[in-house]
């Protein structure tokens, strides 16, 4: 089966849980990497206040003419202290930055523009000479310069980023509406496989798959509802994934789904699902299964780490975004770039090789074609996407490459 019409069969069982999304209400501090599901709408106005750009003086601009004048200090504001009084014609309020501007006066002169050109600790002087004239408004930030009381301050689908949550919190508010990502069950299978820190028996190995998924779904927007991990255990297997699917809405699995005797994902779903098990064109990842497993969508992914990792690439990265309320990024992601040196590639599959970008818009092959070279997967950054017509291609040769 062509890679695409595979994708295209993913996005089709996944369509209804992607298209329609709850919200949910969020406390500001959970909500980084998380897409806003309404607009925040500012309760007040940004700055709320008139206040000082800068240390310095505020002033009456009418008060300093050209070359300056010499006015006498009569008030301090700092940060914090409330509302100043007025201040009259002729003298001058030495202000802190952020400090709310008196009424009466319509600019602020920077220390610096001054004789003292810093404050010191102590008491305030008594009169300042102002170095040269200065424009009415100058550094003084007017109230709702930033927002006003009303104003959409970050639209539904902005995804919250540092910058974000800070102009969420500069409005006061303490929580916000964003969208619910998709739950996905990680299950990882093979009575060769142990946890990471456990001690390896004869014949096992550490099982790299359950990790780089769940890492991938919450990479993509997803959350991680359970992350199980099971032997050739027809009955515990069966187990696990009656409790996936009752607390996920995708379950993926990794393992069992090729031609060989112990086939365990095969031989559970068989009978008990709507699963469909199928080769798909395409190198490494070929063994692919999809369907639904007691009502909840399922994807069955190959066990060799590259193709489960691959295969999420290929073909559920992009829905989980899309679940998690992200804008596609498949026109981002999909650039050209000319390869290194040449290379060979099987016919009639489409071959994602592991690849680095180089400089001048190259790119070179980073390992070899194994599926189970799981550490040259880690030193790639872009997939290197073959046709399955090309059964070579050399040095120079332009190629289509998916950023990891």
């Amino acid at each position: 089966m062509p890679v695409d019409q595979h994708r295209a069969d993913v996005a089709a069982l996944l369509a209804p849980l992607v298209a329609q999304r709850p919200v949910q209400r969020v406390p500001l501090a959970e909500a980084l990497d998380r897409v806003l599901g309404a607009d925040v709408v500012a309760p007040v106005a940004v700055p709320a206040f008139r206040n000082s750009q800068m240390d310095g003086f505020a002033v009456r601009a009418a008060d300093v003419p050209d070359g300056g004048a010499r006015l006498a200090v009569v008030a301090e504001v700092p940060a914090g202290s409330g509302e100043p009084a007025p201040l009259a014609p002729g003298t001058a309020a030495r202000i802190m930055t952020g400090a709310p501007v008196p009424a009466g006066a319509d600019a602020v002169v920077p220390v610096e523009a001054t004789t003292l050109g810093r404050f010191t600790a102590g008491e305030r002087p008594a009169q300042v000479d102002v170095l040269d004239a200065v424009a009415a408004g100058a550094f003084v930030r007017e109230a709702a310069s930033d927002v006003a009381a009303g104003d959409v301050v970050l639209p539904a689908g902005t995804e919250m980023g540092p910058a974000q949550v800070a102009a969420v919190a500069a409005c006061g508010l303490a929580q916000v509406e964003v969208v619910v990502p998709l739950r996905v069950a990680v299950v990882s299978t093979g009575s060769e496989i142990v946890a990471p820190g456990e001690a390896l028996g004869p014949g096992q190995v550490y099982d790299a798959n359950g990790p780089a998924l769940a890492a991938a779904v919450r990479r993509a927007g997803g959350t991680v509802a359970l992350e199980a991990r099971c032997g050739d255990d027809a009955d515990a297997l069966a187990a696990a994934l009656a409790d996936a699917a009752l607390v996920a809405d995708l379950v993926v699995t990794s393992g069992g789904v090729s031609q060989g005797a112990y086939e365990v994902v095969k031989d559970v779903l068989a009978g008990t699902s709507t699963v469909e098990f199928r080769s798909v064109a395409m190198q490494p990842g070929g063994p692919q299964g999809l369907g639904r497993h007691r009502g909840t969508p399922l994807l069955a992914f190959p066990g060799n780490p590259v193709s489960a990792q691959v295969s999420f690439v290929v073909f559920l990265r992009e829905l989980i975004e899309a679940g998690a309320g992200r804008a596609a990024r498949s026109g981002e992601r999909h650039e050209r770039r000319r390869l290194q040196s040449g290379t060979t590639s099987p016919a009639g599959r489409r071959q994602l090789l592991r690849g680095a970008l180089g400089p001048g818009g190259s790119v070179r092959v980073v390992g070899g074609p194994g599926s189970h070279l799981v550490a040259s997967m880690a030193r790639a950054d872009v997939l290197i996407d073959v046709p399955p017509g090309t059964t070579e291609l050399a040095a120079g040769d332009e190629v289509e490459v998916w950023p990891l």
